[in-house]
């Protein structure tokens, strides 16, 4: 499913128009954004919860060249399903 397709899908199930449910859309991962970038959580009770993990410097290998790199640490956003997305799947 794409973004179209989801604001198609939003609609659907809300009664909004398209437009304000793109803007929804829209609103709820710049929402998501914002904590994350605050270091929070973002927790949906049956849905799950995005957070931010945290990954180590370490030694890659340059798979063209052979070469050993060495990559930096970085952030990554996690997301653990919440137990009735799970039921669902």
């Amino acid at each position: 499913m794409n973004k179209s397709q989801l604001v198609e899908s939003i609609a659907k199930h809300s009664g909004l128009t398209q437009k304000d449910s793109e803007k929804a859309l829209e609103g709820f991962i710049e929402g998501v954004k914002e904590g994350l970038k605050g270091d929070q959580n973002v927790q949906l009770i049956g849905f799950g919860t995005f957070s931010v993990g945290e990954r180590s410097a370490r030694t890659g290998i340059n798979p063209r060249t052979g070469e050993k790199i060495q990559i930096a640490a970085s952030k990554s956003v996690k997301f653990k399903a919440g137990a009735k997305l799970k039921e669902v799947l």
